[in-house]
Order: structure tokens, then sequence, then C-alpha cells
């Protein structure tokens, strides 16, 4: 039997009680995605190269690879990872946010030594707590 080549990529939902175009706001915009996520210099334009300021971990590369108002925004992040943010409207005035973080591999380490198993499980915690209690917060918050 032939070994996995990957590891699966972490995908979280969430229904969020805003509009779509709010939603946009705060997933694709670099205040929104500090007030969420982490500071960072990202702009939504193909092809920009940005910084996400990780803490202890550093200034850590990205690229943004795809823009698609108000539905879909991806980017590189580091040297192994893509994180695609997509958005659906639904009806009552409420969107469907999923986060997808892919680039998982079982024969790689970050930038820091650390192999992509273990980081993958620390993420997906993670990525649970941001996306389900921090995003909807932060949009409650906004004006």
């Amino acid at each position: 039997m032939e070994a996995q080549k990957t590891l699966p990529e972490i995908r979280k939902v969430v229904v969020l009680d805003a509009p779509i175009e709010k939603v946009w706001k705060a997933v694709a915009t670099s205040k929104g995605i500090a007030g969420w996520w982490m500071d960072n210099t990202f702009e939504p334009v193909v092809g920009h190269e940005f910084v996400l300021h990780t803490g202890h971990f550093g200034d850590s590369p990205c690229k943004v690879t795809e823009v698609d108002p108000p539905r879909r925004v991806g980017f590189d992040w580091g040297k192994d990872w893509h994180i695609t943010f997509e958005l659906k409207a639904l009806e009552d005035g409420k969107t469907e946010f999923t986060l997808i973080h892919s680039g998982w591999d079982p024969g790689k380490v970050t930038e820091f030594g650390q192999p992509h198993p273990v980081v993958r499980g620390i993420m997906d915690g993670g990525w649970e707590k941001i996306v389900k209690a921090a995003l909807p917060a932060y949009i409650g918050r906004m004006a």
C-alpha cells in the first residue's frame, strides 16, 4: 500500500449573522484580518506580497493568489501553505464562511523545524477557536 503523500486540509465553517459585504470587509482587508486573526500588511490585490506578524514566530511572508469579491480570497503563507476564505450569502442576511488551510505534507517541516503533522494538529485547534469565536466576535463589534 502506498503511503499517504499529503495530510488533509484544515476546513472550518461557520454561519455568521452578518451580510456578505460586512464579512468580506472582515476577511479581505488588512484592518479586518488584524481584528480577528493577526496584524498584517495584506492588500486584496492578486500578486501582492505581504507579511503576517505572527508574534513570537516573527514575520511570515505571504502572497495573494486570488481575489473574487465578495466570494473568495486566497493567499500562499510561508513556503508550503495556502489559505482560502470562501463566503456564501445565505437567507436572512447571514453568511457562510469557510476557511481552508492546505499544503500539509507529512514529510515536510516548517521554517521553524516543526514537522507538518505536529503543526497541523495545533493549527486545527487554533483555527477552530479563531473561526468559530474570534471572527464572529469581531464581526459583532464592527460598525
